[in-house]
């Protein structure tokens, strides 16, 4: 209690404005697997996490309330809750695994919009072409709320509107807005095909052909979780 009224403050700067309780109820499906690509492992060493949608069965957030675009299907991106304020992410329910799927769909809203900005966007990406940032806030709020509907994490009282807050807020607004960011976002051709070799039942043809700086064969990423809805 005594941390959260020390940073309270700073949060509520930091926040923007989202009715939660108003937004629709959205639906999440399919599978999403986290991995490891880099040296070291998830705790220790160089490396960054990927989010990787299964390829026979991807993750997708079907949206209420007639929103357009009515569904979200993010794409492979390197993914650490980055578009969550790091303020938010030191309390129960707001690190970026908590909420993964509705955090790595936030995430990939924000690589989109990145792209789109350079003018160097997927097909996937030009499906929201013309979200404004505070829908962006607002996806998450939906996402959570099929998180909480579906059981797959417990009704907190304060995170859900907190989180959706904190992403409509001026620091998550300037990431939005960022220019020239579209291509470190973009997940490598060398974690691309680790990644690959790591989905179940793909082959690491690709892969063998491809070694680190120091010509070492590389190695398929590491699965560190897998979710399905």
């Amino acid at each position: 209690m005594p941390r959260l009224a020390l940073l309270l403050p700073f949060l509520l700067a930091a926040c923007g404005w989202v009715d939660y309780d108003a937004l629709p109820e959205g639906r999440i499906k399919g599978t999403v697997f986290v991995m490891w690509v880099g040296e070291g492992s998830a705790t220790e060493g160089d490396g960054k996490f990927v989010y990787v949608p299964n390829p026979r069965d991807p993750l997708r957030l079907i949206r209420g309330g007639g929103a357009s675009p009515t569904e979200i299907r993010p794409e492979m991106i390197y993914t650490d809750g980055g578009s969550i304020p790091k303020p938010a992410q030191m309390f129960k329910g707001f690190s970026p695994w908590g909420y993964a799927p509705a955090y790595m769909i936030h995430d990939w809203l924000f690589v989109a919009r990145h792209c789109l900005t350079d003018d160097t966007p997927t097909e996937t990406e030009r499906v929201i072409a013309k979200m404004e940032f505070h829908e962006s806030a607002e996806i998450i709020g939906e996402a959570i709320k099929a998180l909480i509907a579906s059981g797959q994490v417990s009704a907190n009282d304060v995170a859900p509107h907190v989180i959706a807050g904190a992403v409509a807020g001026p620091i998550s607004y300037s990431r939005w807005r960022a220019e020239g960011a579209c291509a470190a976002d973009r997940v490598s051709d060398v974690h691309r095909a680790q990644v690959e070799a790591a989905i179940p039942g793909a082959g690491q043809r690709k892969l063998r052909a491809m070694t680190d700086a120091k010509g070492a064969p590389l190695a398929p990423a590491r699965i560190i979780t897998t979710l399905s809805f």
